[in-house]
């Protein structure tokens, strides 16, 4: 089974994101800031993370930084997940690492196809 961590500072949207991750079958950690979620992907790596852009202690552009340095750190793809609309937002988060970008507020299907677009689910057949 693929894992995920989610990594937002809202116990609301890493709700939500759980309960859209699991229902793709994924396993789900949840980690509230970059500091939490650096000692997660230490002890185990995900396959993808979640990650939000504006947390206290660390912020996803520090966080996405600093994972990307770290022994085994280029493996998981990393999908930000933030309210931060402008294009050179996205650029400055694309090349600090991420892999992907979802714009809040998101849903199920939303998060499906980027899941898809990265190769970590199957199309689904209609």
């Amino acid at each position: 089974m693929k894992t995920c961590l989610i990594v937002d500072d809202s116990r609301v949207i890493r709700k939500v994101s759980r309960r859209i991750l699991e229902d793709l079958g994924f396993e789900v950690a949840e980690a509230s800031n970059g500091v939490e979620a650096m000692a997660w992907c230490d002890a185990m790596m995900p396959d993808v993370i979640l990650l939000d852009w504006a947390m206290p202690e660390m912020d996803g552009l520090t966080f996405v930084r600093q994972l990307r340095t770290e022994p085994g750190g280029t493996a998981p793809k990393v999908v930000f997940c933030s309210s931060e609309t402008g294009i050179e937002r996205i650029r400055e988060a694309l090349d600090a690492g991420a892999d992907e970008y979802i714009m809040k507020p998101f849903d199920g299907a939303i998060v499906a196809g980027k899941l898809r677009s990265l190769d970590l689910l199957q199309a689904i057949a209609a």
